[in-house]
């Protein structure tokens, strides 16, 4: 069984719409401070233009946790 974790960073863009921005296999020691800081730069550096919008807005973050188990289909 693998186990993978990812950082999802939630931001409102000006069309009213969510962007998502996933970072995998993020530290292990990120704080909540770490995060609110990067997505923070992230709006004030104006570094990602998704579909040529502006971001305006942290809206959240999660660490997600995920196992995956592949089955052997070739007997």
């Amino acid at each position: 069984m693998d186990s993978t974790l990812k950082l999802i960073m939630t931001f409102k863009s000006e069309g009213d719409k969510n962007v998502n921005f996933t970072i995998d296999d993020p530290r292990s020691n990120l704080s909540e401070d770490d995060v609110i800081e990067a997505m923070n730069l992230i709006l004030e550096k104006n570094i990602f233009c998704p579909g040529e919008v502006d971001l305006k807005e942290a809206i959240k973050a999660k660490v997600v946790q995920t196992e995956t188990t592949e089955y052997n289909l070739q007997a």
